[in-house]
């Protein structure tokens, strides 16, 4: 596998841990509808959330955060248009963006951008 999706996996586990510990229900990793993907779904507080997870080991080229553009959002819709239409009942519903950056000798830095729209 190669090194960028090694690290995507990494940030993605500790994404998931992120959020439970916060009290969040998991509810799919990594969902996928036709080419689109949702890295997480999760709930709280009767919210469906519908979360981008970007990892970077450094900022030399950017934050994490600042690497999901309009049309990778609009993918992201896209796939969560379909979840509600495959899943019903949801009444509130957002997107987020957790920016998690690794250091090699320090814990890794996690950003949650909330209630995104681009």
């Amino acid at each position: 596998m190669a090194t960028h999706n090694d690290l995507g996996k990494t940030g993605e586990e500790l994404a998931v841990q992120y959020f439970i510990t916060r009290g969040y229900e998991i509810l799919n990793q990594n969902w996928r509808f036709s080419h689109y993907e949702i890295d997480l779904i999760a709930k709280k507080n009767n919210k469906l959330h519908f979360i981008e997870v970007k990892t970077r080991t450094s900022s030399l080229y950017g934050h994490p955060e600042e690497s999901v553009t309009k049309k990778k959002f609009k993918y992201l819709q896209k796939a969560a248009d379909e979840y509600l239409h495959q899943n019903k009942g949801f009444k509130w519903i957002q997107y987020d963006v957790l920016a998690i950056t690794l250091h090699k000798n320090n814990p890794a830095e996690f950003f949650l951008l909330e209630d995104v729209f681009l």
